[in-house]
């Protein structure tokens, strides 16, 4: 992994709150020329640090990017991770699936149109056989950080 320093990680942060932001911005911003910022960000991407710029979209401004997300944790019946991960991925409002370590065995991230649809969801996932308890819980916001660890 690249060593970061207190620039890159300025750069990064700036970055972070609007990833729109002109060059020449970042550098006054920072204190620094327009190649350091420009240079960095290039070796940044190259090194992998930086692997992508995004578009965030409010949904409170578009009914229908509001979605229920939550993320359920689930404890499993002996050997039975195979046979539930099998059901679990024909349920379509499954996202995702990740095996953990700890208390819980998976942990699902989960997307439906609504609460009403949500529950439904829940019940027919805590209906499969070789599921031993569940929690859930419901995403109320989320702060995109990046893929990597800095």
């Amino acid at each position: 992994m690249t060593e970061l320093d207190y620039i890159d990680r300025q750069i990064i942060g700036l970055l972070r709150a609007n990833a729109r932001s002109p060059v020449a911005n970042l550098a006054k911003e920072i204190g620094t020329s327009r190649a350091t910022v420009q240079n960095r960000m290039n070796r940044l991407e190259k090194n992998g640090v930086i692997t992508g710029y995004t578009v965030l979209v409010n949904s409170a401004n578009d009914k229908s990017l509001s979605l229920v997300r939550a993320l359920m944790c689930i404890g499993l019946d002996g050997n039975s991770s195979t046979k539930v991960r099998n059901k679990l991925l024909t349920e379509p409002s499954v996202r995702a699936i990740h095996s953990t370590n700890g208390k819980w065995d998976l942990v699902l991230e989960i997307q439906t149109q609504s609460l009403e649809a949500f529950d439904k969801v829940l019940g027919r996932i805590r209906a499969l056989e070789g599921i031993s308890n569940s929690e859930t819980n419901i995403l109320l916001s989320s702060t995109r950080t990046g893929s990597k660890e800095l």
